[in-house]
């Protein structure tokens, strides 16, 4: 192991014991981060590295994994833009794992939820959402940043099959630029809490879907994936009737959608945003902007199932 690597590693460590602590969050991704960190460690020990220099402990390392996941949690923009330094050295700590590659595009795209909540915050003149946007507040915001990106290079494999699926599940074909947002059409990507696939789907919800979710993992499988997360679709659009709303529910869960709409009396996405997870507040605009930029529909042109 490179000397370059630990100091990586050693930074992580460094900034994650320095942030607020969090509650733990117990995952097998978690322990697998772990013992392959532990395992880089150990490796460079035996090769000549500092010995004054400890490895964590498996609280400290759960720190390090879940930190991230409490900010964007929470419904404070803020905290999650100031998270933006721990978030870009647990970005290069996975980049230096070898075989933790899965784990970095879903790092990628909580950084640019974070890099989009600190716009947000240092520009709040920004449009104010119209009746043709659905009232979607940071969808302007988000709109800039997708036009400004390029396609992700696995999509062009990825697309044809994706829109069929979900055309074939009477669903609208467009919700296939769902996986730019979710994996960065990446079939392997996973999350450190334990989503994974094109469409980032959580153990105990692909078990309810009639998915695997150990080996062999199906969620691996994009058909597999991508059928499993039309019919979870389709189940949140009936219960909401709503697509920005029933994006909200596959970032946050339904239960957590359904208790805030009767809390607040609300009808629609825009009148609940605000108290929804940081994360979900950034998730839908981002989502309807991708589908708006990618396939030129606009947030209220989106077709409801057949």
């Amino acid at each position: 192991m490179k000397l370059g690597k630990l100091m990586v590693l050693s930074v992580l460590l460094v900034v994650q014991a320095t942030a607020a602590e969090p509650a733990p969050v117990k995952s097998e991704a978690a322990d697998k981060i772990y013992e392959a960190g532990k395992e880089l460690f150990d490796e460079f020990a035996q090769t000549g590295g500092d010995e004054s220099l400890e490895f964590p402990t498996r609280d400290q390392w759960n720190e390090f994994v879940t930190h991230l996941q409490s900010a964007l949690n929470n419904n404070r923009l803020e905290e999650l833009a100031a998270y933006e330094p721990q978030a870009r050295t647990a970005l290069a700590a996975f980049q230096v794992l070898p075989g933790y590659e899965e784990y970095v595009d879903w790092l990628k795209e909580r950084l640019d939820y974070i890099e989009a909540a600190q716009q947000a915050a240092k520009n709040p003149s920004l449009p104010v959402p119209s009746a043709s946007t659905l009232g979607i507040p940071h969808y302007a915001l988000w709109l800039n940043r997708v036009q400004a990106r390029p396609i992700p290079a696995a999509a062009a494999d990825l697309l044809p099959l994706l829109k069929e699926v979900f055309a074939g599940s009477g669903l609208p074909p467009e919700l296939a630029w769902l996986a730019e947002v979710e994996s960065t059409f990446n079939a392997q990507a996973r999350s450190p809490v334990g989503a994974c696939g094109l469409f980032q789907l959580m153990p105990a919800t692909a078990r309810d879907l009639g998915l695997n979710s150990h080996a062999p993992d199906e969620r691996t499988d994009p058909e597999k994936n991508t059928r499993a997360a039309a019919k979870y679709l389709r189940q949140l659009y009936v219960r909401f009737n709503d697509w920005p709303l029933a994006f909200a529910a596959y970032n946050a869960g339904p239960g957590r959608v359904r208790r805030t709409l009767d809390q607040k009396e609300a009808k629609t996405y825009a009148e609940i945003a605000s108290l929804l997870p940081a994360e979900t507040r950034m998730y839908v605009p981002k989502v309807l902007a991708t589908i708006a930029v990618r396939s030129a529909l606009g947030p209220g042109e989106l077709a409801a199932p057949r």
